[in-house]
């Protein structure tokens, strides 16, 4: 059965119903996405009290890290000065270990030194010989272990190394200069185990 054709009437009802609901537009669209964006900005906006505890907790948590770090430095700072001052203890130590013994084996080699010196018309050439070999294999073994001879003969008197056992005046030389050498001074490492006793000149009276 043919479809009655439609009238003007009907056309007319089809158009008014469509007017009475139409689709939302593209701009109507954006606008209602944007109105959501700012009711969330606005929303995240409001005081939210749970929000600020956690966020003074953050601030706790990170002030604690800071000064845990802070203490872990100081703490790995002090252990290396520490670790340093051993070591330096240590240096010492094995420096200047041989002082005590230096100081008594000394003697011996200001014997053999007078003993050179009083055997040079008496003693046959063997017997100069064989001490000049002693008391020169004692030095080197003085000189391996770090000690040095002090002999300022002609220098100026140094307190700090030198012990002035006379004041003798000699116009022939500046004053405070070392004349002679009555002793030997020595070094260990460099620090005084014994100073040189001398004899110093001064001014002409």
């Amino acid at each position: 059965m043919a479809k009655d054709p439609q009238t003007p009437l009907d056309e007319e009802l089809a158009r008014q119903e469509q007017d009475a609901d139409p689709q939302p537009a593209e701009g109507e669209l954006e606008e209602a996405v944007e109105a959501a964006e700012q009711a969330e900005a606005v929303s995240d906006g409001v005081d939210n009290p749970e929000a600020e505890v956690l966020a003074a907790r953050v601030e706790e948590l990170e002030q604690s890290v800071a000064e845990a770090k802070d203490q872990a430095l100081r703490a790995a700072a002090e252990a290396q000065n520490v670790r340093r001052r051993a070591e330096q203890e240590a240096e010492k130590a094995r420096k200047f270990a041989l002082e005590k013994f230096v100081k008594e084996l000394l003697p011996v080699v200001d014997s053999l030194e007078k003993a050179l010196e009083a055997m040079a018309d008496e003693a046959t050439e063997a017997h100069r010989e064989g001490v000049s070999m002693t008391l020169k294999m004692q030095q080197d073994v003085l000189a391996k272990f770090g000690v040095e001879v002090v002999e300022p003969a002609g220098e100026p008197f140094d307190p700090q190394f030198h012990e002035a056992m006379a004041m003798v005046p000699n116009p022939e030389m500046e004053p405070n200069t070392v004349m002679e050498v009555m002793q030997k001074g020595y070094l260990l490492n460099g620090r005084l185990v014994r100073p040189a006793m001398v004899v110093v000149s001064q001014a002409a009276g």
